[in-house]
């Protein structure tokens, strides 16, 4: 298994112990006030869609703010350097200002209480049911990252063992969501927003303090690792070498388009926080308002990455008694006094337990709504499906503390975790795309695009990559791959299925595909939704504006 360096233990006193008790306490009594507000299982699977946009947009950001962009993303930092901006400029914002304009009308205006839900409007039975089980599975596996993730840190730092710390934030979460359902999940998400950044700003400051600057910092690891480690296109022409291992062609469309598009459009933990929002502009302004603050949290994450490199020069090398996992605590250890250690380790479980409350409450959607109440127990009344959802929360919580530990073979849990997407959310992807654009996408279509999709990806990934049948320099750049190999496989199978089978009656695509709509499904706007500043089209625009300047001083 592994865990974070032995030696990484802090320094924690009775302070440290407080705050993180205070925290802990403040969750609960959200769960407890959401409590009152749970009557219906629309209420506690969807918030009743009453949220402000404001809320569900910290939310969807917070709901990311797991162990793949604490630990995960300074890990890449620390291994890739610059290039982890990737992650956010080109493999996020564009994805979400998508979400946001184009899809979340469908989503919205279908009144789909999950992602699957709408494969089975626009395909048919079996598209829904195999895209209920991958998510659900997907989920679950996901989760379970969070969980590891907390566990290893608080073992290495707080000295509780891996299994106490594992069951106790397990309980935890499980707590709060089956008492407060999704509005629970989502309060305490902005709340966890806020604490994260108080934990991740310190460091950031404090380690470029410690290297000297800016400056400093670029010097030494130009020297350690060569100029394109500080750069996020050096040495990405086709046959070039750099850190990351993939080209220009595989980083804009593995990650730019099939993998980011994949995770921010059809993910149903983020798709979720937007379906919770009050009406339909709310809903497209969740994703747009969550991409400012997106965009800008890669420093926070990157820095201490390139700052624990500069410091541990073989940092994740054999030589090294650390992992580029243990970039985050590392700097904990060496930087932080007590009182400010004390709000970074909660701002790191407060991270781990909002990744994991985001896809178990998905997970518990997507079984209740998709599964159970579909193909195993109909027409039940209401009351039984919020008593079945609670009941299958804490079955998710504890199938997620066992896959915890599939976790642990991977010293870069971002490259577990892009495994996973490339694997789950790239076929979804393509089939939703190709749905929702081309109305002659036959019914049958669905179901062999996703087997297509996500079986040609796994092949490529433990078979070509693996096996070594080609070579790809690293698994970040193998993930690029098997998601574009995963979305061509699923879109050929589609368009040759579509050939032989019937399509849909065009009379039941209304309002499910680009171009269409739904007679009585269109809403007024709320009260100051047509304010300029709250336009859905300069919002998402400006987004992308914005993450595009952003690359101008990495791209000399």
């Amino acid at each position: 298994m592994q865990s974070l360096a032995a030696g990484l233990r802090l320094p924690t006193n009775g302070l440290d112990y407080t705050i993180l008790a205070i925290y802990f306490v403040v969750v609960l009594g959200i769960g407890f006030a959401a409590r009152a507000s749970v009557k219906t299982s629309l209420d506690f699977f969807l918030s009743g869609r009453s949220l402000p946009a404001w809320v569900t947009g910290l939310a969807f950001v917070a709901a990311n703010l797991g162990a793949t962009e604490i630990l995960g993303m300074a890990a890449t930092g620390a291994q890739y350097g610059v290039a982890v901006v990737h992650w956010y400029w080109i493999g996020a914002i564009p994805a979400m200002v998508f979400l946001g304009l184009v899809m979340m009308p469908f989503y919205y205006r279908s009144k789909v209480r999950s992602v699957p839900e709408f494969l089975l409007q626009r395909f048919d039975a079996s598209a829904h049911l195999l895209s209920s089980a991958l998510f659900a599975f997907a989920a679950i596996l996901i989760a379970g990252v969070n969980l590891y993730a907390l566990s290893i840190v608080v073992e290495a730092l707080l000295g509780w063992p891996q299994w106490v710390a594992i069951v106790v934030a397990g309980l935890f979460v499980l707590a709060y969501i089956t008492v407060g359902g999704l509005s629970s999940a989502i309060y305490n998400e902005v709340l966890q927003f806020f604490v994260i950044l108080a934990a991740l700003i310190p460091l950031v400051v404090l380690g470029l303090k410690r290297v000297g600057g800016w400056g400093a910092l670029s010097d030494d690891l130009e020297s350690a690792h060569g100029h394109n480690y500080l750069t996020a296109w050096g040495g990405t022409g086709i046959g070039q070498s750099n850190p990351l291992g993939a080209n220009w062609l595989t980083i804009i469309l593995g990650l730019g388009f099939v993998l980011s598009f994949g995770y921010w459009t059809t993910n149903f933990a983020e798709v979720q926080r937007a379906l919770s929002a009050k009406n339909l502009s709310a809903a497209r302004r969740t994703p747009l308002i969550a991409a400012f603050p997106k965009m800008f949290i890669v420093f926070l994450v990157m820095i201490p990455g390139l700052v624990a490199a500069a410091l541990v020069p073989k940092i994740g090398t054999p030589g090294s008694d650390l992992t580029y996992n243990d970039a985050i605590p590392y700097l904990m250890q060496e930087l932080l006094p007590n009182g400010v250690l004390g709000i970074a380790v909660t701002g790191l479980l407060a991270a781990f337990m909002a990744g994991m409350a985001a896809n178990v409450s998905s997970f518990n959607t997507v079984f209740t709504y998709d599964i159970w109440s579909k193909y195993v127990k109909k027409d039940r009344p209401d009351a039984y499906y919020l008593r079945f959802g609670r009941l299958i929360t804490a079955i998710g919580v504890l199938a997620s503390i066992g896959t915890a530990f599939i976790a642990s073979s991977f010293s870069n849990i971002m490259g577990y975790l892009q495994t996973l997407f490339s694997f789950f959310n790239v076929p979804m992807f393509v089939v939703f795309v190709i749905g929702m654009f081309w109305k002659r996408a036959s019914m049958k279509s669905g179901v062999w695009g996703l087997v297509a999709g996500t079986t040609a990806a796994m092949v490529n990934y433990f078979w070509i990559y693996k096996q070594g049948v080609v070579s790809i320099p690293t698994d970040q750049g193998a993930n690029f791959v098997s998601a574009i190999v995963g979305f061509a496989a699923g879109a050929i199978t589609m368009v040759v299925v579509t050939l032989f089978t019937a399509p849909k009656p065009e009379a039941e695509l209304a309002g499910l595909v680009y171009g269409t709509a739904s007679p009585g499904l269109e809403e007024a706007p709320g009260e100051g939704d047509g304010a300029w500043y709250r336009k859905p089209a300069l919002l998402g625009w400006g987004a992308v504006v914005l993450a595009a300047l952003c690359y101008v001083p990495y791209s000399l």
